[in-house]
């Protein structure tokens, strides 16, 4: 069965990245122990806009000052990850985790998808 991957795209003040890495580590927690294979979150590194490659900014409406966070999460299927989902959403660590990222980042401005796997070498 081919895995299915949550993906996440946000914007984040540059100011803010180590304490995000706090955040990201807990939720990786969180997510891992309700069946998340893998649990990834980056921090654009190389986002110089050119003619072809301005999109990530963009994409998550990233202002001055602000980089972007691209994630994603790994389950077995989909099934896998609805299952896991219900369980991370009812988990009371992360309804503590959001109190306490108040500020931190706007889940508004956060976009959330799944995908099923296309390709994987």
């Amino acid at each position: 069965m081919t895995r299915y991957i949550d993906g996440f795209i946000l914007p984040l003040d540059r100011n803010q990245v180590d304490a995000y890495r706090e955040h990201a580590e807990a939720a990786s927690r969180i997510w891992k122990e309700h069946g998340a294979l893998e649990y990834c979150e980056c921090v654009g590194d190389d986002l110089t806009p050119t003619d072809e490659t301005d999109n990530f900014p963009r994409m998550a409406g990233a202002s001055d000052g602000e980089t972007v966070v691209f994630a994603w999460a790994a389950f077995e299927s989909r099934a896998a990850r609805d299952a896991a989902n219900e369980k991370i959403m009812a988990d009371p660590r992360l309804a503590e985790m959001m109190e306490k990222s108040t500020g931190l980042f706007d889940c508004r401005r956060m976009a959330y998808g799944g995908f099923r796997v296309l390709v994987r070498a």
